[in-house]
Formats: structure tokens, C-alpha cells, sequence
């Protein structure tokens, strides 16, 4: 019997989404690009501490986003170096498809919007105040 990590993971891979989520009793799919599916999920108020989370792309925004959500594991088709520690500190368990230096912006032309954001932050509830206002920002443009 499969995992709950490698049911999200062969979801993510072979059902077109960016992020799939999983416990025992449920899963939880999105095919929104970028932060905002764990922005709506922490808005939510649940508890994801039993999940194992399959995304796309985890940069260090995301982990911290990760990291507030509580997550038991995750998987990241591409990871930054700088979600590692993050990760770390949180006892996230991880693993990877593709390690990179950062994570660039949609345009491929300079560092995402989200990572600048939080590249001086390392607190969960402040990293999530910061992407959110940013989001805002670039949804208002």
C-alpha cells in the first residue's frame, strides 16, 4: 500500500496539479500556481499537521508557509536552497526532484516576487503577514 507522501507525489506528477495534499481520511488538490493555495489554506484556520504535501515548486516562502501550516512531509519537484533550512527548523521532513540555487520569478528573468519578499525572514506568522500584503500588491497591479 502506498504512502500518503507517494499517493500526493504520483497525483502531482500525473494529474496536472501543482499541489496535492493527503492524510489518511483526505486530500486536498489545487491547480493554482504559485503561494496562494497555502495563503487560502492558512486562511482556512485548519490544522495540516497529519499531511503529506506534494507542490510543484518550494522556495523559502513557501516552506515558511509550510512550516505555519504545520505539515507533517513534503515534496517539492523543485526545491530552493534556501526552503532547506527552513524545512530543517520545523522538522519537516523533505525530499526533492531538483535542487536549485533560488527560485525565479514567472518570466524566468530575476528572483520571484515572493522570495525577495522573504528573504530577511525567518518567522512563520510574519513571513505569512509579508506574502500576503505582497500578494495583494502584485494582485492590485
Amino acid at each position: 500500500m502506498k504512502s500518503n507522501l507517494e499517493y500526493a507525489i504520483e497525483l502531482l506528477k500525473s494529474g496536472g496539479y501543482t499541489l496535492v495534499l493527503k492524510n489518511d481520511s483526505e486530500l486536498i488538490t489545487s491547480k493554482e500556481k504559485g503561494i496562494s493555495p497555502l495563503i487560502g489554506l492558512i486562511e482556512s484556520g485548519r490544522s495540516l499537521e497529519s499531511f503529506s504535501c506534494a507542490d510543484k515548486i518550494v522556495g523559502k516562502a513557501a516552506a515558511l508557509l509550510y512550516a505555519k501550516l504545520n505539515v507533517k512531509e513534503l515534496y517539492a519537484e523543485v526545491l530552493s536552497k534556501a526552503a532547506q533550512p527552513v524545512l530543517k527548523k520545523h522538522n519537516i521532513y523533505y525530499s526533492f526532484g531538483t535542487l536549485t540555487a533560488s527560485i525565479l520569478n514567472r518570466k524566468g528573468d530575476g528572483i520571484c516576487p515572493m522570495e525577495k519578499t522573504v528573504a530577511e525572514i525567518n518567522n512563520c506568522d510574519k513571513a505569512y503577514s509579508a506574502l500576503k500584503n505582497k500578494l495583494s500588491v502584485l494582485k492590485n497591479l
